[in-house]
């Protein structure tokens, strides 16, 4: 404890244990503390089962039938990895890759009009789908075809459109798509929360969309990957490349202060003795007074003994209900994973409901989520508050990550690591600074 390091980082999710990795691959000396017993902070993954139970204070514990606790990696947020994501290059540059193992989703689904509808992500399916009809069907081909040949840095290929000013509805109207292809275009493929995207310049929404198509051209069956036993591997992978590179981990260490000297921090201390650092990475529970409310999130998970119906069976799969199509400002996201993942015990499936908070009945927002898992064996509630750093930390040099939003994949999870960077580094993010050393001086021969 009692040393000098670069980086002090609290607490051990995803954010916190990828930019302990990236600073250790970068040569910075590196102390990584947590309070808790166990990795992964917020987005750990919970095992056994009993455990999950204790957690939500259900204390009679689980019933025989859902078989052994151990079985069960539980996570405490559900999301996916976008297959051409920023997540996945960061795991294939670090070569975090080589201590998980990874599973494509079987589907992607959308919600329309009370029923669920495979969500059409290619021509073939989209000539096939029953969620248009057949002249809106070849306006929304002639839409895919545009927006795969569109290239930012080509003006041949904008067909009139100017991707800084043009609208996303002035697209939308360029190709004459009606309302219900809008909702699965903005949700469930370009993976917007809300419309406010539909008044902004039409370039972001034109590069998510490609994202998907390019996720979805890797693996064929979805755009999502999800990780053997779990996302709480995620951080411990990216913490095990830290440590190879010489950082130090200290889990069940709690942290009494931080210090502060003229509005600089420049230690941590813990049980009566001081580290001390020129930079602090944290969550926002390490830093109460540095953070603000941004809002909260429903976090509902499901264990059923069956598979999610009109999914054609599938051990794994995400829906999307857009907010439209049940009166509400975001939309609501159940993604669904089994026993195929080392997450549940055998012929078990875990789905988890979430969306951002609107009223003061959070419960009764998700209830068109929950229709569609029926019948439910146990459901546990959780109600987070998302909370963000008040600044930028650049003066005081204490970085705090945001809450781990709504969304179902890990795209703004990346953005906020990067940024986080950039004002650490007081350079850009460049994925090729988490590129391995060819001749690592700790090596893994010996693991």
């Amino acid at each position: 404890m009692d040393e000098e390091y670069d980086v002090i980082v609290l607490g051990t999710g995803l954010t916190e244990c990828i930019l302990s990795g990236i600073m250790s691959v970068n040569g910075k000396k590196v102390l990584h503390m947590d309070r808790n017993p166990y990795y992964g902070g917020e987005s750990s993954s919970i095992t056994p089962l009993e455990e999950l139970y204790k957690r939500f204070q259900l204390l009679e514990g689980p019933p025989e039938s859902m078989g052994r606790g151990r079985d069960w990696n539980v996570d405490l947020i559900p999301k996916f990895l976008m297959a051409n994501g920023q997540l996945v290059k960061m795991l294939l540059y670090t070569e975090v890759t080589r201590y998980l193992d990874f599973k494509v989703v079987e589907g992607s689904f959308v919600y329309k009009g009370g029923k669920i509808y495979k969500v059409p992500s290619t021509e073939t399916e989209a000539l096939a789908s029953n969620l248009m009809g057949m002249f809106e069907k070849r306006r929304f081909r002639k839409f895919l075809v545009f927006v795969a040949n569109f290239d930012e840095n080509d003006p041949k290929t904008f067909e009139g459109v100017d991707p800084q000013t043009t609208s996303m509805r002035d697209v939308y109207r360029k190709f004459d798509l009606g309302q219900d292809v809008i909702d699965f275009t903005g949700h469930a493929l370009a993976l917007y929360r809300t419309d406010d995207y539909l008044d902004q310049p039409c370039l972001e929404t034109i590069n998510r969309i490609k994202l998907y198509s390019e996720s979805l051209a890797r693996y064929g069956k979805s755009p999502y990957l999800y990780p053997l036993y779990g996302l709480g591997e995620l951080p411990q992978g990216f913490a095990r490349l830290s440590a190879i590179y010489g950082g130090t981990y200290m889990l069940n260490k709690p942290v009494d202060d931080i210090i502060m000297e003229n509005g600089k921090v420049v230690g941590v201390k813990s049980e009566g003795e001081v580290a001390r650092c020129k930079q602090l990475i944290c969550d926002p529970s390490y830093i109460p007074d540095r953070v603000r409310k941004a809002g909260q999130v429903i976090r509902i998970i499901c264990i059923l003994s069956h598979p999610i119906k009109n999914t054609n069976d599938a051990n794994s799969c995400q829906i999307i209900i857009p907010q439209n199509q049940v009166n509400r400002k975001s939309d609501i996201y159940v993604c669904m994973i089994s026993y195929a993942h080392n997450v549940a015990a055998q012929g078990k499936y875990i789905a988890i409901a979430s969306t951002t908070v609107e009223t003061t009945d959070p419960e009764k927002e998700v209830e068109p989520a929950l229709e569609l898992l029926e019948p439910i064996d146990q459901k546990f509630v959780a109600i987070s508050d998302l909370y963000e750093p008040i600044d930028d930390g650049c003066e005081s040099q204490v970085f705090c990550s945001c809450s781990y939003d709504a969304t179902t994949h890990f795209e703004t999870t990346c953005n906020d690591i990067k940024d986080i960077y950039k004002r650490m580094a007081g350079t850009a993010f460049d994925f090729e600074n988490m590129k391995r050393k060819q001749n690592d001086v700790f090596g893994e021969a010996e693991q």
